[in-house]
This record gives structure tokens, C-alpha cells and sequence, in this order.
């Protein structure tokens, strides 16, 4: 949402202090199909060249999600916060074995199923039940845990890297490709050169808007969304930052409470729930 009213306050920014200005529309409009078909045809073409298969996918699947809210709320991270107390309470009154059916089959479990703002997020709860089951399994100590944990969080960093550092080169080249439709432009006036000046003035009016569209395009369009991109993937790794540390803090011999409250700290300050907000969640969820 604010994806679209940025952009919206961005053309009327430059589109109306152009107009207050006293400019005419009529170049610009006449102009800019050509010299956004120039500019965006070569920055796309530079994307292809520049980027594997697996990038290309992840990027072309990522920028819708760009123009959503973000799905790391606080009720989210209470939802969380709860599921993972509920977890390590049944492991610690009836046995690690007890959860031995939930982690296997997530899907189907009691647990899992009262909070779907978790459930419905395959990876977060394919890393959840990863680790579970490790736990189940006694085979691991806390710290080899740790490592695996790291491990994986850094994949998982990288890869939400990859859409972000081809956003960001595609913004980087838009001015230059900017340059080269204006370069065209400038072409083909010099061959109109015995036009006359009105004419000839028209001409590099429009071999300039390229360069003006490909600035615009740069910074008021695409860049911002790189920025959003890397936003969100810290939000996605602070998640699983705060799963991680609740998880160990179990393993080390914390009562569960105790271990939420380790992940609960780990939470953005914008986003986490007080102490008592999350007391007051578990219960509820339990009756």
C-alpha cells in the first residue's frame, strides 16, 4: 500500500513542480513510450544476462509481495511466541517423545492448527520442526544446534540477498541506460540537422527526456524497492532469530516461559509484545 502512494507522490513531486514551472507535457508524452521501451528493454535484457535461472525466479516471485503489508506483526510474533510455549510445555511435562507426532505431521497437530498466521508459513515452520526433531532425537548437544542454526539463518540470508542485489543493479544501470536513449535522441537530430530550429529543438527535447526518465526510474521507482526487499528480509531473519534462541534456551533447562521470554527479547522493539500482552495470549489460546 504505501509502495503505491509513494509512487504516486513521487510523479506528482516531479510532474507538478514541472507544471508549476510553466513546462508542456506535450514532448514528454510524445517522447516517452519510445525511450521507455529503449530504457526498460535494455535493463531487463541486463537482467537476464546478469543473473542465473534461480535468481530470476526468486525476484520475478518477490516483487508482488513488495506491494503487501508486512506480514510480521505483532499478533504474528504472539502467535509464534505461543506455539513455540505450547510446544516446549507438552515436551516438558509428558516427554520429548510426546511431540514426536506433531513435528512429523505439523499439518495435522492440535498444536500447530491454533495458530494458522504460523502454520501457513511452510519455511518457518519447516525450520521449526527441523530443530524439534533434532531435540527429539537427544543426538545433539546445544551448541552443535547453535552452529547448525547459524548456519541455516545465513542461507537463508543469502538467498533473500539474491533478489535485492539484482533489484539494486538494475537501479544502478537505469540512469546509464538513461543516457544511451538520450545518445540516440542526439543521433538522430544531428542527421535532421539542416531542420529547422523549432524542429531541431523538439528533437533534443525528446533525446533528453530519456535521460530524465531513466534517473526517475532509478531512484523514484526501482532502487526504493530494493531497499523494501532487504527490510523485509531482516524482518524474516530477526523471526527466525527469535525461534532459534527459544529453542536453545529450552535445551539448556529453562521452563518454557522462560525460554519465550529469551525469544520474545530478540523481537524488534516496534513489533514486540509486552510481557504480560503475551501471558494473557497463552491463556486465551489454552482456553
Amino acid at each position: 500500500m504505501f509502495v503505491i502512494i509513494g509512487y504516486v507522490v513521487v510523479l506528482a513531486a516531479v510532474f507538478g513542480g514541472y507544471a508549476l514551472a510553466g513546462g508542456k507535457f506535450a514532448v514528454i508524452i510524445k517522447a516517452a513510450p519510445i525511450e521507455l521501451f529503449i530504457i526498460g528493454g535494455a535493463a531487463l535484457g541486463a537482467f537476464l544476462v546478469g543473473n542465473n535461472g534461480k535468481v530470476i525466479k526468486a525476484t520475478f516471485k518477490t516483487i508482488p509481495t513488495l506491494f503487501k503489508g508486512s506480514k510480521y506483526t505483532k499478533a504474528r510474533y504472539m502467535d509464534l511466541l505461543a506455539l513455540l510455549y505450547d510446544v516446549l510445555q507438552k515436551a516438558r511435562k509428558e516427554g520429548l517423545m510426546s511431540i514426536e507426532r506433531d513435528v512429523e505431521a505439523p499439518h495435522e497437530s492440535p498444536i500447530f492448527s491454533k495458530y494458522p498466521s504460523v502454520a501457513s508459513d511452510h519455511h518457518l515452520i519447516e525450520f521449526i520442526t527441523d530443530y524439534l526433531r533434532m531435540m527429539v532425537s537427544g543426538n545433539l548437544n546445544p551448541h552443535e544446534i547453535e552452529n547448525l542454526m547459524d548456519g541455516e539463518i545465513e542461507t537463508h540470508h543469502q538467498e533473500m540477498h539474491a533478489p535485492i542485489n539484482a533489484i539494486t543493479k538494475v537501479g544502478d544501470g537505469l540512469p546509464a541506460f538513461g543516457i544511451v536513449a538520450a545518445v540516440l535522441g542526439v543521433v538522430k537530430t544531428m542527421a535532421s540537422v539542416g531542420a529547422a530550429p523549432s524542429v531541431l529543438g523538439q528533437m533534443i527535447a525528446g533525446a533528453l527526456v530519456g535521460t530524465f526518465l531513466g534517473i526517475l526510474m532509478a531512484y523514484g521507482f526501482v532502487s526504493p524497492l530494493s531497499q523494501l526487499l532487504e527490510q523485509k528480509g531482516e524482518e524474516a531473519a530477526k523471526e527466525l532469530a527469535c525461534v532459534k534462541i527459544t529453542l536453545l534456551a529450552s535445551m539448556q533447562g529453562y521452563a518454557p516461559a522462560i525460554a519465550v521470554e529469551f525469544g520474545r527479547k530478540m523481537l524488534f522493539s516496534t513489533e514486540r509484545p509486552g510481557f504480560s500482552e503475551l501471558e494473557q495470549h497463552v491463556k486465551q489460546k489454552k482456553a
